[in-house]
């Protein structure tokens, strides 16, 4: 899963999406280049949704579950056939019931400390949360003496500063917002959303 990570290189974060939109969200980010949709499980129904997108979307995109911060919400994210788990922190439990699953997980992690402890535990990856308050100097300094722990760098990435994440050391980003705006989802709006993906598609396939 990691190796198809580096490849497309862009994680799509959908929280707090509605049920009703959702589908078609994710059929427009298909559409518009992007393989991986993490969605994070304090979404209302994620787990549901989760299982929903597998049937309908498994061969065309990675699912997989976000903000999985406990053993309970792994547990809930495994059961609905996420194929992957990321978090906003590092919890050993979490980990190691992904990896006996066949998961790959992507704990976050922000001090080297937490960085190796992940990786030891399991993760083949970690996310360098959260990076739009850490910045881009942060991750330089991180990848220097911990360039052997592959780094998904999320928060912060827009179509201006995207290749520096990568310049800097990321293998691949997670986006929200910048990538998934709610309002045009609220508006039905997803000829914007599709054309946002494939900008920031083209973005990475220079890299």
């Amino acid at each position: 899963m990691l190796n198809q990570l580096m490849k497309h290189k862009i994680i799509a974060i959908l929280r707090g999406i509605n049920n009703e939109h959702a589908d078609q969200t994710a059929q427009a980010l298909i559409a518009g280049g992007i393989s991986f949709m993490e969605i994070t499980m304090n979404t209302d129904g994620a787990a549901q949704m989760i299982e929903r997108w597998q049937n309908k979307f498994g061969k065309q995109a990675h699912i997989g579950a976000g903000t999985v911060t406990n053993l309970k919400r792994a547990k809930e994210a495994v059961a609905a056939g996420a194929q992957f788990l990321i978090s906003p922190n590092v919890d050993e439990a979490v980990i190691d019931y992904g990896r006996q699953h066949g998961l790959s997980v992507w704990p976050g992690a922000m001090t080297p400390t937490e960085i190796v402890k992940a990786y030891e535990a399991g993760a083949d990856a970690v996310k360098l949360f959260p990076m739009a308050s850490l910045g881009l100097g942060y991750m330089k300094e991180i990848k220097a003496p911990l360039d052997h722990i592959p780094i998904i760098a999320t928060g912060g990435v827009d179509l201006h500063n995207i290749a520096e994440y990568f310049g800097a050391g990321a293998v691949a980003v997670g986006m929200g917002s910048k990538l998934v705006n709610m309002e045009w989802v609220r508006e039905g709006k997803y000829e914007l959303i599709i054309e946002k993906a494939k900008q920031f598609k083209q973005a990475v396939s220079k890299l």
